[in-house]
Order: structure tokens, then sequence, then C-alpha cells
């Protein structure tokens, strides 16, 4: 009678305080030899607490005086379950030198799963030979876990092998050695083996979606997405992971929309690819309504979904809100401290930067590469050239870490906006691996701001062999060389240029309105808006002649004439989206733009003075950095 009472009580067991409340009336009412009780217990205790409660579970075990098979394979299973495959593996060998407890198959197929997490062959072997010799090799759940074993282990052909041998196999196996083709990368031996199975469920559509979003083949894993009957919230996560991967922002925007009109709530996952894609688009109005839906449906805020927030909100320019989401985080790892200190970095916050920074390693918080570059970023932005050497110095010293090339780049720009242009060379010289375009590219900014004409050259001869189609550093030399007053050498370059017919990139920036991004390239007029736009470029044109503005026509490579420079300049992509911001957004609000390249020299005096003439402030992320254009100055000081 107790024991049905017992048991009972447990099967409406949900809180691990109330099991351990049970745990002592069957230690009183003296069932604690009842293997049957014992059984529910621990199954129950698995079902209502967490990994660190093992503990507790595994002392229950060691008091039970004679576990059964399938006491010792609920423990067993436990284990494996919560990650500790090592645990699962001692458990099993503990079991068999056990005597009158014999393992069966549920036993093998544990173990056998435990070899595989573990990367373990020669256990794995040994166990294979041991379960055929007793006669279960033929067995669904064993075959099964040698598949997912010897695929983990890098012998497809093998699990392959095995598959092809098992008599009447259902999906599960398919799956395993789907899931692990995908795990590995090899998209085409997973599409082989999905054409080939017999029938397929949602997890096997899900698998090979995932496998294709995985390796950035989005058009294979749209085609997929397309072709399936049944979606659940993997299959539109995944696809939406893999659109704001590969920076298909709106694409992944417009995924989300459509999961949201076919009733599939989003969880965590989703929404940090959406908050990724907002962040990359510098959409502040979508991301503020994604964070306003995280709130309204209560979805847990954990690390990585609060990091995305801080991110989204320093990419959209929103430094602020950035800030206030990163000090309402329980919770912070390395990867949140360092969004929030390249967040202050690329703002220009460089002081606020690094007292994150001293913040971070005071809560015992180990910085990682990600974060030295924010940290070097913050120097360089400032002219701490001294600290950022200390710091520099530090990542390997003091905090064992590596420094990359991207390191290195932050410290050639640390010395070059400091004007130390000799000694930027001699780091180049000095790093352990061939510098890439970016360190020169940072190297030659600095020479045109010093006007230095012999090292500039030096950095383009190796910019160009790694970049020979790059307008954009045809562009920098020009313009050092007419800096310089070096008028052949910039006929030179357009006429080197035009030889080797290098094909301009597209300027293109972009501005929200009423939570709808728009798009501009250079010379746009193919916006509903476009009459409206020119009349507002036509009095910014006007208006800023009279504020003293002079076009750089020097900049413009192409063979233009004065008057057809002047055009171009004043109708870069930049100009015509804050034209767009003036005539759509509420007089004294910020307007907020994003650049797919560097802003050029010309719109950045042009965009100084409009924010003075027009009383606005002027946000305009390009591909370096944030400019806050305040009042007729920039947050760069200059230098970008």
């Amino acid at each position: 009678m107790m024991g049905k009472k017992v048991m009972a009580l447990l099967q409406n067991a949900t809180k691990l305080n109330q099991i351990v409340q049970i745990h002592a009336l069957i230690i009183k009412t003296s069932l604690d030899g009842n293997n049957f009780v014992l059984a529910k217990l621990l199954r129950r205790l698995f079902a209502c607490s967490s990994i660190n409660d093992l503990p507790y579970a595994r002392s229950v075990f060691d008091e039970i005086p004679s576990p059964d098979t399938f006491i010792w394979n609920t423990m067993i299973r436990a284990y494996l379950n919560s990650q500790k495959p090592q645990e699962s593996m001692s458990l099993f060998f503990q079991m068999r030198i056990q005597e009158c407890i014999p393992v069966d198959s549920f036993s093998f197929s544990l173990v056998i799963q435990a070899s595989g997490r573990l990367k373990d062959p020669g256990n794995g072997r040994k166990l294979h030979s041991q379960l055929l010799k007793m006669g279960f090799g033929s067995d669904l759940f064993v075959a099964t876990a040698l598949v997912e074993m010897y695929a983990k282990l890098g012998n497809v052909e093998i699990a392959r092998k095995i598959l092809d041998e098992m008599g009447h196999p259902d999906l599960v196996p398919y799956n395993v050695l789907l899931a692990e083709y995908v795990r590995v990368g090899d998209t085409k031996l997973a599409h082989d083996l999905f054409d080939r199975m017999p029938e397929r469920d949602l997890i096997s559509w899900n698998t090979l979606i995932h496998g294709y979003a995985s390796v950035g083949d989005v058009g294979a894993a749209k085609k997929l997405f397309d072709r399936t009957s049944e979606r659940d919230l993997v299959s539109w996560s995944s696809m939406i992971a893999a659109y704001a991967k590969t920076r298909q922002s709106n694409e992944a925007l417009r995924l989300f929309h459509e999961m949201q009109l076919a009733n599939i709530l989003p969880d965590k996952v989703t929404m940090v690819s959406v908050l990724s894609a907002c962040g990359d688009l510098g959409a502040l109005g979508m991301g503020k309504m994604v964070h306003e839906y995280i709130e309204r449906n209560r979805i847990e805020v954990d690390v990585k979904l609060g990091t995305s927030l801080v991110d989204m909100y320093a990419k959209c320019g929103d430094i602020d809100n950035s800030m206030k989401v990163f000090n309402g985080m329980n919770n912070k790892d390395v990867f949140a401290w360092s969004g929030m200190i390249m967040g202050l970095a690329n703002h220009g916050h460089g002081e606020l930067a690094l007292d994150h920074f001293s913040k971070m390693i005071s809560v015992d918080i180990k910085p990682n590469d990600i974060t030295f570059i924010g940290v070097l970023s913050a120097c360089s932005h400032i002219g701490l050239v001294d600290k950022g050497w200390t710091y520099f110095t530090s990542m390997e010293e003091v905090y064992g870490v590596s420094p990359k090339i991207e390191h290195y780049g932050c410290m050639v720009d640390i010395l070059g906006r400091a004007g130390r242009l000799q000694d930027a060379r001699e780091l180049i010289r000095s790093m352990p691996f061939a510098p890439d375009a970016i360190v020169w590219r940072a190297l030659l900014g600095a020479c045109r701001i010093y006007k230095n004409v012999e090292i500039a050259e030096e950095s383009t001869v190796n910019l160009l062999e790694l970049e020979p189609h790059e307008d954009g550093n045809y562009v920098l030399l020009s313009n050092i060389y007419s800096q310089a007053k070096e008028w052949d050498k910039v006929v030179n370059v357009r006429r080197m240029m035009k030889n080797i017919n290098i094909q301009k990139v597209p300027g293109s920036s972009s501005i929200e309105v009423d939570n709808a991004v728009h798009e501009f390239v250079a010379g746009d007029q193919s916006h509903p808006d476009s009459e409206k736009i020119l009349r507002m470029l036509g009095e910014i044109t006007d208006r800023l002649r009279h504020a003293g503005y002079a076009p750089l026509t020097a900049s413009v490579l192409q063979d233009f004439d004065d008057k057809e420079r002047e055009n171009s300049l004043a109708h870069h992509s930049e100009k015509i989206a804050i034209a767009f911001g003036l005539i759509s957004t509420a007089p004294g609000s910020d307007i907020r733009i994003v650049k797919n390249l560097r802003v050029c020299d010309d719109c950045h005096i042009a965009i100084k003075l409009i924010s003075r003439i027009y009383n606005r402030r002027i946000i305009v992320r390009d591909r370096n950095r944030f400019h806050h254009f305040v009042n007729g100055s920039c947050s760069c000081k200059d230098y970008w």
C-alpha cells in the first residue's frame, strides 16, 4: 500500500525539494530495497533536476543495495544526457564486473554513444567486438549507436556500411548519419544520403537545411526550405540564420515577417539572428521593435541574446541604449564585455571603452582576441600610443592571447595616427606573418594625414599586389598626390586605373525611416520621392556654398571636367540619403546613415557643415567606424 502511495507521489513531483522529501519517506518506510520504486525515484530525479544535481542522484544510486540492469542503464543514460560521456563509460565498465548483473542491448547502445562522443576509437572497437560476440549486432538501438559512433570517429564508410546492412532500418539511423555528415560539413554526402532515404521526416529536412546554411550555401538551403511541406521553429530559424550570417539582412527580416504570419513563435536563437540582421542594416527602428517583441513575449534574455541586443544597438548608432542593455544584464561573459568595449571604441568613446576593460578584468573575466581589438581601437581613437603598446605587449605576456594580424593592424593605426610613420613601417616589417591589405591601408591612411608621399608609395605597391582591383586604394594614393600638388602623378594614377579597367565599387548608403530601410547609390533617381530628394539636394548644395564649402574635385578620378566632377560629388549616395532624411524626418531629429564604403573626404567635409546648417545630429556608419556629426564637427576628429 505504501509503495503505491510513494509511486503516486513521485509521479506528481515536479521540483527537486519534493523528490528529496519523497526519498526520505522511501528510506523511512524501508522501501529503499525496492528496485522498482528506486528506478522511479531516479527517473523523476533526472526529469526534475539539472546537471548540477547529478552528484545527489549518484549518491542515491550508490546507496541502492542491489541495482538491477535497468537502474544501471538509467544512471549511465543520465550521464550521457548531461554531456558527461566519460562518466557513462566508467559506470558501464563498473557494471560489467558486477556479478549477476547482465548488460543488455540498451547498455551497449549507451556506451557506444559515449565512445563516439569521447572520440575513443580503441574502446569503441573493443565494445563493437564484444557486442557482436554477445549477439547484439542486429539490435536496432545498438546498430544506430554504432552508425553514430563511427561517423563521429570519422569512419563514415564503416558507418554507412552498418546502415546498409541493417535489415529494415527506421528513420533514426538515417537521420543520425545525416546529422554527422552535416556536422563535418560534407553536404554532398549528406544530400546523397537524403536522396536515398526511403522516407524523410521534418528532422531530415531541417538537418539538411541547417547543413547547407552552415556552409553558407543559402541558395541550396532555400530550395530545400521551399520544398518542405511542413516547417517548424527549427526550419525557420535555420533559414533566417543563414541569411543573417551571409549578410543578406533584408531577406532575413523578410523571412522573419513571414514566420510571424505563419504563427510560428520565435525563440532566443531566432531573435539572435534577427538582431544581427538589424545591426547589419543599421535598422534601429526595426531593432527596437524586435527588442519590444522580446520583452512583450517574455523571451528570456540570456547572455547570448543580451549580447546580441548590445551589439545591435551599437551597430545601429544608439550607443546609449547599448550601454543600458549591457548594464541591465545580470550575467556577462567575455563576449558581452568585448561587444560593449568594441561598440564604445567604434563610437569614439575611447576612455569609456578602456574603463570597461578595467572593470572586466576586475571581475575576473579573461579577455580574448576580440576584446583586444576593441581595446586597441579605443587607444587609436584617442591617441594613446604608449598605453596602446602596453596593452599590445600584455596580450601574450599577461593574458596568454597571441596577437593576430588584426592586432598588428590596430598598432599600425595607433602609430600612424600619432604621426610615427617610420615606427609603423618598422612594426609591419617585424610582423611574424605577411601583412594583409588592412595593415597596408592603415599605413596609407596615415600617409594621407601627414602628407608622406614616400611611405605612401611603398604602401601602395604592397597594397596593389594584394588588391589590384580595389578602387579605394587608387583614390587614397591620388588624394595624397593631390595634397602634395604632384599633378603628373595624379594623372598617372588615373591612367593606371583606366588601363587595367578598374571598376569602381558602387557606393551605397541606407537610411531607415518609419521602420523601412531605403538604400541609395550614387546618382540614384529610382526612389519614388526622387523629385523631392533632388530639390533638397539642390538646396543643400546652395546652402553649403554660402557656408564656404568648396567641392574636392581633385578626388574624382573619372575623366570629367570640373562641372561634371562637382555634380558627381553632389550626388554621392550619403548626400542623397541625408537629403531623403531631411525631407522625411522631423526637424531636429537624428539622421542615421549606413555607408558600405569609407566616407570620402568631400562628403565628410560637407556632412560636418550640413549638421550645423540644419541643426541635425547625423550619425554615419562607414566600413571603418562611426562618425557623429554635430554642429560642424565630427567625433573622428577628421581621422578615419
